[in-house]
């Protein structure tokens, strides 16, 4: 078989490039010393051709050779031409047209342009957050009216099985935690009010923090860190395993059968929790001022009576059902915003929390500026 020629021939103004031979990867040396040679002749010619009528043999490294050169001929917006193709190599040809060449490196973005990239794609995100929470938010009244509507609907079931696992299965650690936290206070407390003797204020910081802010914000954060990623991972693996479509194709809807049942349980378990953790705070804080400060328990019960009112109890207790609700529906969407993969089940999970903490703690200065204005 004859080796690959590329014969210049002029036609006028023009110059043809005659390729001939076999045009194969036997003879990719020499082919490619012919083509980069043809290749010096971009922007001489104002026309030049490629004629490839006499190629014998053609393969795909011949015809990626032909196309190279080709592209390498097109400058000015002058398009340079294969002639003579045979229909048995066309369909070669017009495959390695499709591919595309290989971007050139350019300089990477700058510092600031990266700033303002990450700043951009977090403020979208924040805002992509917020328009779910609300579509959470509407889809969850829409099914409560519903089912107000037509109470057999509602699963009850379902209710009291999610509440025995966020509020009874979830006693021990609440209480335990609370209690721990609320010996810290105390012991921190007498340790600095005793500079000054006055070690009997601590009932007085003790209570109070523990009735209006530290029980209830404690118990929201474990409550988002335990119940909140359950949520979101078993809604995510429905969400996997396609249980959810499954769900839709029977005519159920998923909003009255898995979210609204974990709603309502977490709602009717926060209250309880908030009740118990701040019990267990005051019981440790008066263990401690008992044990280190010398505050007997008829003096610490005493204080209390003095210091605390109605409203303090009051204002922790109104948190609480709020506070689930925001855990309940960032869990929720989180849940149902997993893809198909663990990995995107895990993104989740870690997101589910955060969020929680972090919209917990929001409403948390929400509602001390509100009955900060109400003078409660």
């Amino acid at each position: 078989m004859s080796s690959p020629t590329l014969e210049q021939v002029a036609k006028g103004d023009g110059l043809a490039l005659c390729a001939a031979g076999a045009w194969t990867s036997a003879s990719a040396p020499l082919m490619e010393k012919l083509v980069a040679d043809a290749e010096k002749l971009s922007g001489s010619r104002p026309n030049i051709s490629i004629d490839v009528s006499q190629v014998a043999k053609l393969d795909t490294f011949g015809a990626w050779l032909i196309e190279r050169l080709r592209r390498t001929l097109t400058v000015g917006g002058q398009e340079a031409e294969i002639a003579g193709l045979s229909e048995n190599y066309a369909s070669l040809v017009d495959e390695v047209r499709k591919v595309k060449p290989r971007a050139k490196p350019g300089r990477g973005p700058n510092g600031i342009t990266v700033v303002l990239d990450g700043i951009g794609r977090n403020v979208y995100g924040v805002g992509e957050t917020l328009l779910s929470l609300v579509d959470m938010i509407g889809a969850v009244i829409a099914a409560w009216f519903r089912i107000w509507l037509h109470p057999s609907r509602f699963r009850l079931t379902s209710m009291v099985h999610h509440l025995q696992q966020v509020c009874w299965n979830a006693v021990p650690i609440v209480v335990l935690i609370t209690f721990l936290i609320g010996c810290i206070v105390a012991q921190q407390g007498i340790f600095h009010f005793r500079k000054f003797g006055a070690d009997v204020f601590v009932v007085d910081m003790l209570g109070i923090l523990v009735l209006r802010e530290l029980g209830v914000l404690l118990v929201a954060i474990m409550v988002a860190g335990r119940s909140g990623s359950a949520y979101t991972a078993e809604l995510g693996s429905m969400k996997m395993r396609e249980e959810i479509d499954a769900l839709q194709t029977m005519g159920f809807d998923p909003v009255e059968v898995l979210i609204l049942p974990r709603m309502m349980a977490l709602v009717l378990a926060m209250p309880i929790l908030a009740f118990l953790g701040a019990m267990a705070a005051l019981y440790g804080g008066g263990l401690v001022a008992w044990m280190y400060g010398g505050v007997d328990p008829a003096t610490f019960l005493s204080r209390l009576r003095e210091v605390l009112s109605i409203n303090h109890f009051v204002v922790g207790m109104a948190k609480a059902p709020v506070m689930a609700m925001v855990i309940g529906i960032v869990a929720c969407v989180e849940g149902l915003a997993v893809k198909g993969s663990a990995e995107s089940l895990g993104q989740h999970t870690t997101a589910s929390v955060v969020k929680g903490i972090f919209f917990v703690i929001v409403m948390d200065g929400v509602f001390a500026i509100f009955f900060a204005s109400l003078g409660i």
